[in-house]
């Protein structure tokens, strides 16, 4: 059981709602828009993530401005550039 101020680690599986932006304003991926969380763990997901959620405690709600090489890191395919993230830590 975790208590209050604990924070996930980089293997912890979390749940999160989120929301995901190009600079331009487009939104390209959204737990929210979809109506269900997303669960995974820390060390799946892309760099920027796995580092931001390890600051946040379960609740807690912040935004990730992460550039490329803490997002995609210019995959083919995945958004390029900066991204902005709006993040909230549901459970862990």
């Amino acid at each position: 059981e975790t208590d209050e101020l604990s924070r996930p680690t980089s293997t912890t599986e979390v749940t999160v709602h989120y929301a995901g932006w190009t600079m331009d304003g487009v939104e390209f991926d959204s737990s929210v828009r979809r109506g269900a969380p997303a669960s995974f763990g820390l060390h799946q997901v892309i760099p920027g993530w796995t580092e931001g959620l390890q600051t946040m405690i379960a609740g807690e709600k912040a935004r990730f401005w992460l550039p490329q090489e803490l997002a995609y890191d210019g995959l083919d395919g995945p958004p390029a550039g900066m991204l902005v993230f709006d993040v909230e830590l549901i459970s862990f």
